[in-house]
């Protein structure tokens, strides 16, 4: 597997050359940017509602049971839908849609097990700074720097200034998600170059499914085969991983690495108002500001992507 580092610099330019592109018309861009952003954000709130639910699921399956439900059902749903054709890859690209694979079953398997112990927004929060060091890492524009700079600091308010409250296991969960996740953002790429349409992300979620089974198996048992459970699983499935994951293949293909990145850090906005609609968890006006910090991050890069328009020139292959 690439660390962040070295992959964000090989990842950023091929990006940046295919969003600039077969442009017919000066708006063409534009509204590609403006699409793929909304992309982003739409599965930026779908992903934490589901993370939500699967909070609540947790008491019927375990986390280990909840991460199996989720992974088999994303995986028989993307498998069905999409079709995806097992001939014709080569070495290399079967070898980067199983890493793939293995950093979602990593990402979703220790993200889980952090939620089992600390508060979703905290835990989001600290998720988070694994994409924040990306786009920083992946960035050639001094500005979004700033932009993650001020993501950041709205990460840091929204824990509280530190996050010694919590339990230690938990918030060493969160960050291990928060590496897993910047090598997602890597991989889901790089997948989405190799495969048409959705086929690398079906057999990614196979893979990850495969693996995780022995898992929820010996934590779960058959408390996995309970039809409400089931039910709640999938929709988790649908929330968590079909929905997001799809949306955000597709977005990959049109932004840059540190755009993308940078727009993740709405996810701890999202997880902190998921959590007070679906668990009950009260925003403190603290956790406010540190929304409002966030967003306006968010904000930032978005008007800083669109405002490149025409004037941003491919880069050589």
């Amino acid at each position: 597997m690439s660390t962040p580092s070295t992959a964000a610099d090989s990842l950023s330019a091929p990006l940046v050359a295919e969003t600039s592109t077969a442009q017919p018309s000066a708006g063409t861009p534009r509204r590609r940017s403006l699409g793929s952003i909304g992309l982003v954000l739409s599965a930026g709130i779908s992903v934490q509602f589901g993370g939500a639910l699967a909070a609540s699921l947790m008491p019927r399956a375990g986390a280990l049971g909840v991460v199996t439900l989720r992974l088999v059902a994303a995986a028989l749903v993307l498998l069905v839908v999409c079709r995806p054709r097992v001939r014709g890859h080569g070495r290399a690209d079967w070898a980067t849609v199983i890493v793939f694979g293995l950093t979602m079953a990593g990402m979703n398997g220790l993200f889980y097990q952090s939620i089992a112990r600390i508060p979703l927004g905290p835990a989001v929060a600290l998720e988070v700074l694994g994409p924040l060091a990306l786009s920083v890492l992946a960035s050639r524009r001094a500005i979004n720097l700033v932009w993650a700079g001020l993501a950041l600091a709205g990460v840091v308010l929204l824990s509280g200034g530190g996050f010694g409250s919590l339990d230690v296991v938990g918030v060493l969960f969160a960050l291990g998600a928060g590496a897993m996740w910047a090598a997602y953002i890597v991989f889901s790429a790089r997948t989405g170059r190799r495969f048409p349409q959705a086929d690398g992300l079906a057999l990614a979620m196979a893979v990850a499914a495969v693996v995780f089974l022995p898992l929820g198996i010996v934590e779960s048992g058959t408390r996995l085969l309970d039809p409400t459970t089931i039910a709640l699983g999938s929709a988790v499935a649908v929330l968590s991983s079909v929905l997001p994951y799809t949306l955000e293949l597709i977005a990959l293909r049109r932004l840059p690495a540190s755009t993308f990145a940078i727009l993740m850090s709405l996810e701890p906005a999202i997880a902190a108002t998921a959590g007070f609609l679906v668990l009950s968890q009260a925003l403190s006006a603290t956790e406010a500001a540190a929304i409002a910090l966030v967003i306006a991050a968010s904000m930032g890069v978005v008007l800083t992507q669109t405002g490149r328009g025409k004037a941003e020139v491919p880069e050589g292959h």
